[in-house]
């Protein structure tokens, strides 16, 4: 089987075939930055990392873009409720969604563009609008001539054009000639940032910008186009809107990740649910985070709670245990061994990870029956296996990864304090004071570190 995604697009589940052989190019829907990011900002960007990651174990050459949206509307208004210029807010926000990722083990992103920047790009593909009729300017804005493109819009939000309401997008909809034309540029106001265009000065609209970025840096045609479910309509209809209508293919498949709720809420900031990655590292590691994010289908919604995030927690500290385990028996793993054919099967049926995870548990299971037997053999396959897998899902508790993150330092200054008191209590156990050495044991125990004695010497886990 070959791999195959659900394509928003045609509402299909699609073999995917590349646009170029071995190489693609993925444009991912970034963070608007007028605020920091809560975990269902971060999910988005976990999901496509396992894409990205399963595409690269495959031998693909992964061209990954994710755009940062530095200035709209939102932007403005928190930046004048600070009084500070709207380049501190994006910048401040910028810096707390790239540590959030890091964090989080994403691999960093091939190219990522600010919107700002790219202003003479958007005012070319403005430009290519107007002269192809599908764009018009109008008191200083541009707007998207939706009837011009009657018989495609709504294509991919599966609506029809009659049906659909008031773009809303600006407060000068008497310039518009339909109420359904989304502003592709908006005139000069008082106290906001401006740029000179052949149409006036202004600022662009929302949609304009991922259009021209994603074309400057993977071209006219490309491979795969994704962001939340949330931004399939109007955001990502529009962008197809402008796109094909200047002239592009654009992107051949579309992929929307299932949004994160709490209480059935979608997060947010308004609603004061939102989940912020810092307090949520307080609650649980870093890769426990990304187990929980990843664990269930990237198109399903998850509603969260600390239980569930808690069970996710206690399912990789099963995985991580024998790991670490089956690392103190086996110190070469074969990074080339090949992944169980069960694991790709799943990964290839539209990046089934809840499937691919229940493969990892089951070879878990067997390496830790091979490690109670003393098969050294039959452990060094499985350990290799598992790190294998692991590392397609960015979850291998050894790699390079997270050793650059806040985890393993953590774990490096736990180690450290939990082998003196290891080292406290062999030395009581050597002069027979078991009383102490017990003492010992259940002070670790009371921690949540978990002793137990092996043929090597005294190990810890965390308690499951």
């Amino acid at each position: 089987m070959s791999l195959h995604l659900y394509d928003t697009s045609t509402r299909t589940v699609r073999e995917f075939v590349p646009v170029e052989p071995g190489r693609v190019s993925i444009y991912l829907c970034g963070a608007t930055v007028q605020a920091p990011p809560h975990i269902g900002h971060i999910r988005s960007g976990v999901n496509f990392d396992v894409l990205r990651r399963w595409l690269m174990r495959q031998g693909y050459d992964v061209t990954f873009c994710r755009n940062v949206t530095d200035l709209d509307d939102k932007i403005i208004r928190v930046a004048a409720q600070e009084g500070v210029p709207w380049f501190v807010v994006s910048e401040r926000n910028q810096r707390a969604f790239t540590w959030a990722y890091d964090q989080l083990g994403c691999l960093p992103p091939t190219v990522e563009p600010r919107a700002m920047g790219h202003v003479p790009e958007m005012i070319e593909l403005m430009r290519r609008l107007i002269d192809k009729g599908h764009a018009y300017a109008a008191g200083g804005d541009v707007y998207f001539d939706v009837v011009s493109y009657a018989d495609r819009y709504g294509s991919l939000s599966n609506q029809k054009l009659e049906n659909m309401r008031a773009a809303a997008d600006t407060d000068t909809d008497s310039l518009k000639h339909d109420p359904r034309d989304f502003a592709l540029w908006k005139g000069a106001k008082p106290g906001e940032p401006t740029w000179p265009t052949p149409w006036g000065r202004g600022r662009p609209g929302w949609h304009l910008e991922c259009s021209a970025m994603a074309t400057k840096y993977l071209g006219g045609t490309f491979d795969i186009h994704g962001g939340g479910v949330d931004l399939i309509f109007p955001h990502h209809e529009n962008e197809i809107a402008q796109s094909q209508a200047a002239g592009d293919g654009f992107a051949r498949y579309w992929l929307h990740n299932g949004l994160l709720t709490l209480g059935g809420e979608k997060m947010s900031k308004s609603l004061g649910n939102s989940l912020l990655i810092p307090e949520m590292l307080r609650k649980v590691r870093a890769v426990e985070l990304r187990y929980y994010l990843v664990a269930a289908h990237y198109r399903s919604a998850i509603d969260y709670s600390d239980e569930a995030l808690q069970e996710a927690a206690a399912g990789y500290r099963r995985i991580e245990g024998f790991v670490t385990r089956a690392a103190e028996v086996i110190h070469d793993v074969d990074a080339a061994a090949p992944l169980p054919q069960a694991f790709v099967d799943a990964m290839d049926d539209d990046l089934n990870v809840s499937q691919a995870l229940a493969v990892i548990h089951e070879v878990v299971r067997e390496g830790n029956v091979a490690l109670a037997q003393g098969n050294k053999e039959q452990v060094a396959r499985l350990l290799a296996e598992t790190q294998n897998m692991l590392d397609v899902l960015g979850l291998d508790p050894r790699s390079e990864q997270w050793r650059a993150t806040g985890d393993s330092g953590l774990r490096e200054v736990v180690d450290a304090l939990v082998t003196v008191a290891l080292e406290q209590r062999q030395a009581a156990r050597a002069r027979k004071d078991y009383a102490a050495a017990d003492a010992i044991r259940d002070q670790l125990a009371a921690a949540g570190i978990v002793v137990e004695d092996t043929p090597q010497g005294p190990r810890w886990e965390l308690a499951q």
